[in-house]
This record gives C-alpha cells, sequence and structure tokens, in this order.
C-alpha cells in the first residue's frame, strides 16, 4: 500500500459550489475510484488550501491511474471541478494536484 498527499488551491468563491458537489459525488466517479485502488480518500479545507489522502492498494499506479483519466465520466467531473481550483505555482511539470513529500507515518 501506497499513501499520497496532494495539494491545490480552491478558488474563494468556489468553496461552497466546491463541498456541495463533494457532498453528493457521482457514483460513477466513487465506482472509477474504487476500481483504480485507491482506498481511504479524503479532502480537507483551510484558507483556500485542498489538501488530499488516499492509500493505493494495486500493482499498477501509472496504469491505474491513466485508465481513471480516460474514463468519460472521470474526465466530465474533472471538467467541472477544475475552474474552482487553483494549482499551485510550484507543481512539478504535469501535475494538477501538487504531491507532498511523506515525512512521518504511524499506526
Amino acid at each position: 500500500m501506497r499513501r499520497f498527499g496532494q495539494v491545490i488551491g480552491l478558488k474563494p468563491e468556489a468553496y461552497d459550489e466546491y463541498v456541495k458537489a463533494h457532498a453528493a459525488v457521482w457514483p460513477s466517479v466513487l465506482a472509477k475510484i474504487a476500481e483504480s485502488n485507491i482506498r481511504n480518500y479524503s479532502i480537507f479545507h483551510r484558507n483556500g488550501q485542498l489538501f488530499a489522502y488516499m492509500e493505493y492498494v494495486g500493482d499498477d499506479f501509472e496504469g491505474d491511474m491513466a485508465a481513471m483519466a480516460a474514463d468519460p465520466e472521470t474526465q466530465r467531473w474533472w471538467d467541472v471541478m477544475m475552474p474552482l481550483q487553483e494549482p499551485l505555482a510550484d507543481r512539478a511539470e504535469g501535475e494538477w494536484w501538487a504531491d507532498m513529500e511523506e515525512v512521518f507515518h504511524t499506526d
């Protein structure tokens, strides 16, 4: 199992819409997340920043993420969510959500 932390900005005027959408995520999107071997997926908000945490339990992360990105319903969901978000200026090339380095973990 691999743990991931990611961060992105949220436009101030988009907070209510973002929270409302995530209170009723489309079942097809939730199914694709599970099918892509993602578990324990959470998104937190603080002062215009979103922090996402997820655990990946598969054995082909790149393949699973590519399959999710190719899914039409996931693309449609992202088309709704992406205009609400503000990627970090210092994110790596190709990232939307900026990956974070894990520096501590305990069970």
